[in-house]
């Protein structure tokens, strides 16, 4: 019950409860949902076993198991990477043979090949996961590489524990049922559900514009000797079309947008930051600290009533936190430690 409320709660809600202001994903949504019912089923074809024991209905939900639990899970974990669609198919081909060993083992009426499945699965799992693991450090350059703002959008934290969780799920799910171990794997179910739910409703869902930038603008273009460099006019279109016009201070300012702002393209603008030994996101940061130490320069000269909250907001951060690491990183000291030693 727990997961049919959850997956129609995922599918006919369209706001967010957990965070209003977030737009979650509309695919990761769908997964998540599809997980939810798969998992609500397999728990009705268990119990009916429970009820009805015997071989061929235990290998059967075994193979059920397998061929929709193992490609719902890799769209959870693929539809959270937003760079491009990473497309679920290959998953589900990958599990042909042990498909292919289970309906053996209904035709023997045996478990001869139950360990080799077991094997197999968990083999497969682990690459899928040491897959996910890398792409997730890519996305995650990717996020800094075009966008200045990366609140609801960094993921590999969730990931990571919602894979331990996930992984639990199909090893519990592969033994023998024992009483204790149902109450294990009705607590893992639970958790599952609620990190679920948390993760779908605090992800952002992120603009295509830097995706169709990034897919179709290079492949349009045919290099040439005059446009292989990058324009020499890049660094003065920023200072007077972004540094002197405060562009940064815009929420969720992504670099196509910058691009178009000042110009350029995607391309010639990524590289340009390249050449310079620095990611988008740490070149929009490094002018918002700015911004925020002459705000603070001039509260401290007017003696006016203010919060380093409130100017951290006024320099274009959305949250206290985000400019916090921000700032340390940027200058090498919290945001207290530099207010102290610049009023001495």
């Amino acid at each position: 019950m727990l997961n049919v409320v959850a997956a129609l709660y995922l599918l006919l809600r369209r706001g967010n409860a957990i965070a209003p202001d977030v737009t979650s994903p509309v695919r990761l949504r769908g997964w998540a949902a599809a997980f939810l019912i798969v998992a609500a089923v397999s728990h009705v074809l268990w119990l009916h076993y429970i009820c009805h024991p015997s071989q061929a209905a235990y290998v059967t939900i075994c193979g059920l198991d397998i061929l929709f639990f193992i490609p719902t899970i890799a769209g959870i974990l693929l539809s959270m990477l937003q760079d491009r669609r990473r497309p679920v198919w290959p998953v589900a081909v990958s599990l042909v043979p042990a498909i292919v060993l289970t309906v053996l083992c209904v035709i023997r009426g045996d478990d001869a090949f139950f360990l080799p499945i077991r094997i197999y699965v968990l083999s497969l799992y682990a690459l899928f996961m040491l897959y996910v693991f890398f792409a997730v450090r890519r996305y995650g350059r990717w996020l800094k590489d075009n966008y200045a703002d990366l609140e609801h959008k960094e993921i590999w934290q969730s990931l990571l524990v919602l894979a331990v969780f996930l992984l639990f799920c199909i090893f519990y799910s592969s033994t023998t049922y024992e009483r204790a171990l149902l109450y294990i794997l009705q607590i893992d179910n639970t958790l599952i559900v609620v990190l679920l739910l948390w993760r779908v409703e605090t992800l952002q869902q992120l603009s295509s514009d830097t995706i169709q930038e990034e897919e179709q603008e290079e492949p349009a273009i045919t290099p040439s000797p005059a446009s292989m460099g990058i324009p020499s006019n890049i660094g003065p279109l920023l200072e007077v079309n972004c540094e002197n016009r405060q562009l940064y201070l815009q929420h969720d300012l992504t670099l196509a947008q910058l691009a178009q702002a000042i110009g350029t393209n995607h391309s010639y603008l990524s590289k340009y930051f390249a050449q310079q030994g620095l990611t988008y996101n740490a070149y929009i940061n490094g002018l918002r600290i700015r911004h925020f130490m002459r705000l603070y320069d001039e509260a401290v000269a007017s003696r006016r009533l203010f919060t380093a909250q409130q100017l951290a907001y006024e320099s274009g951060f959305h949250s206290y936190s985000t400019f916090s690491a921000a700032f340390k990183q940027n200058t090498g000291k919290t945001v207290t430690a530099w207010m102290r030693d610049s009023t001495k």
